[in-house]
């Protein structure tokens, strides 16, 4: 869960994503906010600069100018890392980027959802797996995939609190909890 400070300038950038004209969607600016924290992370003396008080905002912002131009950033994407520079938000970045998603997500009426399985699903399963949670949440589910082989098989889907458990792990659980409680 993104910290209060993050979440505000999450809010602020979908606020100026969504309004008309803005011509940039929810989507692209993702994207682009994923590609800058990538070249953030991927360089360490640029984190260095971009995070150090001793360089001057003036720099940080030409250093900014030139990766945003050979990243292909928008303009809003660009103005708006300006805006974490100057008020020495950098850090933040990728809290920032997280509460980003989830608000450009709630606008949408899209859910996230966390599908935990014991082997790798196949396009269809995924499809299937997306119309089910649909039906069951009310709101398109934003599905994320990851392997979990202590699971043996089947799988564990977490929306928000709420976690739907198909594996088998589950379902030998419930059933060592029913045939205690029958002795």
């Amino acid at each position: 869960m993104p910290a209060a400070v993050a979440s505000r300038y999450a809010r602020v950038l979908a606020d100026l994503v969504t309004k008309p004209g803005s011509g940039l969607d929810g989507e692209r600016a993702l994207a682009e906010l994923e590609s800058f924290a990538a070249a953030l992370t991927s360089s360490r003396q640029f984190a260095h600069v971009l995070l150090s008080p001793a360089v001057p905002p003036p720099r940080k912002r030409a250093l900014i100018a030139r990766l945003a131009a050979a990243l292909g950033l928008s303009g809003l994407v660009q103005r708006f890392l300006y805006v974490l520079v100057d008020h020495r938000r950098v850090a933040l970045l990728a809290e920032i980027r997280e509460a980003f998603e989830e608000e450009i997500d709630r606008r949408r009426g899209r859910v996230r959802v966390e599908v935990a399985s014991a082997r790798e699903l196949i396009a269809a399963q995924r499809e299937a797996l997306g119309r089910e949670l649909a039906r069951l949440t009310g709101r398109q589910p934003r599905l994320r995939f990851r392997l979990e082989p202590g699971l043996i098989g089947g799988l564990l889907a977490r929306v928000g609190s709420t976690v739907y458990d198909g594996s088998v792990r589950g379902q030998l659980a419930s059933l060592r909890q029913r045939l205690a409680g029958e002795e």
